[in-house]
């Protein structure tokens, strides 16, 4: 389809498919946003004046103190360089405070980071505030949505639609695990994320349990004040709290007296204003009753209930409470108050929960006093479900990105979540996740190979090709345990490979790829000419040894050729796989009793190692197309290709005729049998997305990972399998042609690829490149989109998928273009991302078609706004949601109550 034709399909869509589409043709945006804040890491910067304090200023444009607070703020131009700094409407500054006049927007990239790092470190208990002022930056007036996260956790929804015009914030109570905390910002394309300011306070490790997950604040109330008083903070209270004035019809009362608030007896340290005001019914008979509704019926819930006595009675009087939470139990057997002594009581486990939540505060049985309370906290438990990347890990990736100055879309956390994951590795899938395979070739790396590499133990695969890395090939990366693959070629690497490295090359453990470097030796020793009388003497030796050496090697070469002829009884393979022998493979298959499919080789094998691990046999048929070279070519590309989405060797047969190859086995088939329409178990819109980022991660490796690229040539359904877990990994690539130099193109010189999939350009030029398998990809997404098959077979001609979708891309009919199997089951904006893609991936000349890696990123947008709207939609039907997707409405009680005061 042209480019006119995709601007009329986008103006016949719905009314907001013009954002959606604008969004889905964003460039994301590649930058560092590791911020470090504190005193030890900004050398010159005075940000820590208040101990435990960190306050930025997102999108300040120099440091400050505010007047109001007094606290500090630091600009974030230093510390941050992704997102863009704007300023908000001049219609909305009117009495807003400094931080909140400026913001920072972050319109490119898919999730942005800010890195606290406080000085007191990992284990200690912190208020973590972000802050949104909206003021109409943009000129769009239209508030955004998008999602909030607390390193690899979401902490929640940022819904601007339904704010003050002074803004909102977010209040988060965490006790992290490391000594640095992500704050990102997730766009979930309703909208371009942004924030005003981001907040740290260390509290007392005492007060505010936990119990290894995290606490949402919804608000900090001061009983008895007048709703037109402003909130407390800083410095009336010294953790920076947010105390808001409520004055229920109830009794209020207030002192003047000084509250010992500092005592041993208060590790809550609440300030003294809050304490001299309180409420209290008109007798002991009467309760004081407030109902609050939570977020959803589901939400676990802390109360906290500050008390101090501040009336002064008659000797012999003293007022003692009951604390009953919604009619289940009482907090404490009662509550006796001192005067002027602050008292906390906080509820223990369990939490409660329920659509509405009942909190009655009564006077202990035999009591003439009525009862008060001064203060009010209230906390939903947030699960923190999502277990970091190691530390060891993100320590050693973290000082690579900063040595190298990388400038791919590393932020956050480096494996997790998963469909956040750095460009370029691949991490293991345990509670906390190591880094098993790093890409950085091509990626403009200078000097030395840094010692940090060492750090990454689990390392499995390490790519640092044509990048100008110098200086000697160190020996420490023979250390690394799981290394088996190697590549450093097209450096300037000098010195000799180290022997370390060498022996496990040549015992098999390691694929080891060094070539282009010129000054690198392959040997050692590598004896280097010193003085120049001796060059001669040492010439005249080489020669005369390396002229012998070819001499034997020559005669070795010839007699092998007239005894064997072109066949040979043991493999030229060096693999770091197992080489098995013909009856093994016999034995692993039962004797070839179950075929679990076929292709150009000869028949596929379901088979059992001795360790009961199952694997897929394939067999090089008498009869085969295939000849000795195309299988001794796909097994030596397969001993140094590893990827987590492409298809693995488990080891492989060379024995005379008898050749075969031993696949990882793929439990749930191929893609083509789980689209067909014979198949019952119907894949969900969220597993095709699924699918198709999985399979974009396998090709982007074969296009961009491997030097010189590898083009897949026959990218099909039946060539993507499926794991026990529904991963996709792409199979049959062995076969595939690599590039003999770096022009991206490869005359073809005989048949390649399957009827439907072909590119159109190699059947009118012959020409097959990384775009034909582009263009291949693109059907097959269009397979996942509709559920129809490439080519439908008709009595007089065959159609072609695409001439079935274009003319209802066309008219913008999304309903009738996606698989009706899934009854309407889909989110539209994900489906419509979704058909953008296939549309880029299809132009008939291929220089029109993206490279896989914009594919591959474009996809994973499209994952993040399918995983939003379920994520969305599951909130809204757990918690009967009907008007915000926020986790708490922010709202000022003068308007509308969170909390209804009730009196029996």
């Amino acid at each position: 389809m042209n480019k006119s034709l995709l601007r009329k399909t986008k103006m016949n869509s719905a009314s907001n498919l013009k954002a959606r589409l604008l969004f889905v043709l964003a460039i994301t945006f590649v930058g560092n946003s590791r911020l470090a804040a504190g005193s030890n890491q900004n050398a010159g910067r005075k940000l820590d004046e208040i101990p435990g304090f960190i306050t930025i200023d997102c999108g300040g444009n120099e440091d400050y103190i505010d007047e109001e607070t007094k606290i500090p703020y630091m600009s974030d131009k230093e510390l941050i360089d992704t997102g863009i700094v704007k300023a908000v409407s001049p219609d909305s500054l009117g009495n807003l405070q400094q931080y909140a006049k400026n913001l920072r927007s972050f319109p490119n990239g898919t999730r942005n980071c800010y890195t606290l790092r406080p000085e007191q470190g990992k284990n200690n208990n912190y208020l973590i505030r972000a802050r949104f002022v909206y003021g109409n930056y943009d000129g769009e007036n239209q508030e955004p949505i998008f999602d909030l996260h607390l390193g690899v956790n979401e902490w929640t929804t940022v819904n601007l639609t339904e704010i003050r015009p002074f803004g909102d914030y977010y209040d988060i109570i965490h006790v992290p695990l490391t000594d640095y905390i992500d704050v990102c910002l997730v766009n979930t394309g309703h909208g371009v994320p942004f924030i005003s300011a981001l907040e740290l306070r260390h509290l007392d490790n005492s007060i505010y349990q936990t119990h290894g997950r995290a606490l949402t604040k919804i608000r900090g109330y001061d009983i008895g004040r007048n709703f037109s008083d402003f909130s407390i903070r800083y410095p009336n209270d010294t953790y920076d709290r947010s105390w808001k004035p409520v004055l229920f019809d109830w009794i209020p009362i207030t002192t003047g007296s000084t509250i010992y608030s500092e005592s041993s007896e208060n590790p809550y340290n609440l300030p003294e204003v809050v304490l001299r005001t309180a409420a209290k019914t008109q007798n002991s008979s009467l309760p004081l009753s407030l109902y609050w509704s939570p977020p959803d019926s589901i939400s676990k819930c802390y109360v906290y209930f500050h008390f101090v006595e501040i009336e002064k009675h008659e000797a012999g009087q003293q007022r003692e409470l009951k604390i009953d939470l919604n009619g289940e139990r009482y907090l404490t057997e009662s509550v006796k108050l001192d005067y002027l002594k602050p008292q906390t009581i906080a509820q223990n486990e369990p939490p409660i929960s329920g659509e509405r939540i009942h909190f009655s505060i009564s006077a202990a049985e035999g009591t003439k006093l009525p009862p008060i309370l001064n203060a009010l906290e209230i906390f939903v438990l947030k699960d923190l479900p999502n277990k970091p990347t190691a530390i060891d890990d993100v320590e050693a990736i973290t000082d690579i990105k900063k040595l190298y100055n990388v400038t791919r879309n590393w932020q956050g956390d480096p494996c997790v979540p998963s469909e956040y994951s750095w460009d370029g590795l691949n991490c293991s899938g345990d509670n906390h996740p190591r880094i098993i395979s790093l890409n950085l070739s091509s990626s403009n790396l200078t000097g030395e190979i840094a010692t940090s590499f060492s750090n990454l133990k689990a390392m499995q695969s390490l790519d640092l090709s044509y990048n100008d890395l110098t200086g000697p090939l160190p020996e420490f990366l023979s250390e690394l345990p799981n290394l088996n693959t190697l590549i450093l070629s097209g450096n300037n690497l000098t010195g000799s490979v180290p022997e370390a490295l060498l022996q496990k090359f040549r015992d098999g453990k390691l694929a080891l790829s060094v070539g282009e470097n010129p000054d690198l030796c392959p040997s050692v020793p590598c004896k280097r000419k010193k003085k120049k009388e001796v060059v001669v003497p040492i010439v005249a030796s080489s020669i005369a040894a390396v002229l012998a050496l070819l001499f034997i090697f020559s005669a070795l070469v010839i007699y092998r050729r007239k005894r064997k002829g072109d066949m040979v009884t043991k493999s030229n393979i060096k693999s770091k796989n197992q080489q098995y022998s013909y009856s093994e493979v016999v034995s692993i298959t039962n004797n070839f009793k179950t075929i679990i499919g076929g292709g150009g080789f000869g028949k596929v094998y379901l088979g059992k190692l001795k360790d009961e691990t199952q694997v897929a046999v394939k067999l090089l048929s008498a009869s085969s197309n295939q000849g000795y070279k195309e299988f001794r070519a796909e097994a030596q590309l397969l001993m140094i290709v590893h990827h987590k989405n492409l298809v693995s060797l488990v080891g492989y047969c060379d024995e005379g005729a008898k050749k075969a190859l031993i696949y990882e086995y793929m439990a749930n088939g191929n893609l083509l049998q789980h689209l067909s329409v014979t198949n019952t178990n119907v894949l969900t819109w969220n597993e095709r997305i699924h699918i198709a980022v999985d399979a974009a991660h396998g090709l982007e490796y074969l296009h961009n990972g491997c030097k010189p690229p590898i083009i897949h040539r026959d990218l099909k359904p039946s060539n993507i399998l499926l794991n026990e877990h529904m991963q996709a990994k792409i199979a049959d690539f062995g076969l595939s042609r690599a590039f003999a130099t770096e022009n991206d193109s490869h005359v073809s010189t005989r048949p390649a690829g399957t009827l439907g999939y072909v590119d159109p350009e190699f059947q009118s030029s012959g020409n097959f490149n990384k775009k034909s398998d582009v263009y291949s990809f693109g059907i097959i997404l269009f397979e996942l989109i509709t559920g129809r098959t490439a080519i439908v077979r008709g009595p007089v001609r065959n159609n072609h998928i695409l001439d079935w979708v274009n003319p209802l891309i066309e008219r913008g009919d999304v309903q009738n273009i996606i698989d009706p199997r899934l009854e309407g089951e889909f989110n539209s904006t994900s489906a419509w991302k979704a058909i953008e893609i296939a549309m880029s991936c299809i132009p008939s000349y291929a220089i029109q078609r993206p490279d896989m890696s914009y594919v591959l990123a474009e996809l994973k947008e499209c994952l993040a706004l399918e995983m939003a709207h379920e994520r969305t939609q599951r909130m809204a039907t757990e918690g009967n949601l009907t008007t915000s997707n926020i986790p708490f409405k922010i709202t000022h009680l003068k308007y509308e109550s969170d909390i209804v005061p009730h009196s029996r």
